[in-house]
C-alpha cells in the first residue's frame, strides 16, 4: 500500500519561509518522479514544482519561480518543498504526489493526504 504523508506546514507571516516534507511509503522511491501541487479555496489544484526521479531536473510553476525549491532525499524516502518570500496568495492545502511515469505537471499516480499553509498578512 503506497503511503504519502505531509508535514510541516502551517501559519506564517507574509515574506516568511516554510520547508515542507513528504515521506512515501510502499514504493520504489527512487523509480518516482515527485511533484507538489496546491489547492486554494474555491480553486482548481494546480502544479507547483516537481523533480525527475533522478533529481537532476527540476520544473516549477511560474507564480513560484525563484521562491520554492523542490529536493528529495532517495534515501530518506523524502521529497521537500522550501518555501520561501511566502505571500499570501500562496495559502493553499499542499499536496505532494508521485508518478512513475510523471511528465509534469501530470501523470501522478499517488497523492498525499494535504496539509495546510497558511500565509497571513
Amino acid at each position: 500500500q503506497v503511503q504519502l504523508v505531509e508535514s510541516g506546514g502551517g501559519l506564517v507571516q507574509a515574506g516568511g519561509s516554510l520547508r515542507l516534507s513528504c515521506v512515501a511509503s510502499g514504493l520504489t522511491f527512487g523509480r518516482y518522479g515527485l511533484g507538489w501541487f496546491r489547492q486554494a479555496p474555491g480553486k482548481e489544484r494546480e502544479f507547483v514544482a516537481a523533480i525527475t526521479w533522478s533529481g537532476t531536473s527540476t520544473y516549477y510553476a511560474d507564480s513560484v519561480q525563484g521562491r520554492f525549491t523542490i529536493s528529495r532525499d532517495n534515501a530518506k524516502n523524502t521529497v521537500f518543498l522550501q518555501l520561501n518570500s511566502l505571500k499570501r496568495e500562496d495559502t493553499a492545502v499542499y499536496y505532494c504526489a508521485a508518478g512513475l511515469y510523471a511528465r509534469p505537471p501530470s501523470g501522478y499516480d499517488y497523492w498525499g493526504q494535504g496539509i495546510q499553509v497558511t500565509v497571513s498578512s
